[in-house]
């Protein structure tokens, strides 16, 4: 089963390690750290909406940055979103539950997902 998945895994390290040396830590932080605020959270969570990544894969790339500076809030809002909210499986899930259950579902798991986000902020600034 290793074996199996190796090939994904390697591809995303490879892509992810690719960008991160192309894109200044300046940037990622900029863009997803602790001083982006609430533009932060919503990038983030565009970015876990619209991709395609599995969690053994995921939590990998939430190390990689956190160690680029990126804040434990913004990380939990895009762990919960590529988890929960899936753009881009929508029409598969549209056709099976419905267009209305479909976007209920994405749009409170969207929500819940900020919620999360903001109570990570919360207790990480409180303790």
């Amino acid at each position: 089963m290793f074996l199996i998945i190796l090939p994904t895994i390697l591809s995303v390290i490879i892509i992810v390690s690719v960008l991160l040396y192309l894109i200044p830590e300046q940037k990622i932080a900029v863009w997803f750290g602790e001083e982006s605020g609430v533009a932060g959270y919503v990038a983030a969570a565009l970015v876990g909406a619209v991709s395609l990544i599995q969690g053994f894969i995921a939590y990998p790339l939430a190390g990689v940055l956190v160690e680029s500076g990126v804040g434990y809030p913004v990380i939990a809002v895009f762990i919960t979103t590529l988890m929960m909210v899936g753009i881009m499986t929508l029409p598969v899930e549209a056709r099976y539950f419905g267009i209305r259950l479909a976007l209920v579902r994405n749009s409170l798991a969207l929500v819940f997902a900020l919620i999360i986000g903001l109570g990570i902020g919360i207790l990480w600034n409180h303790f």
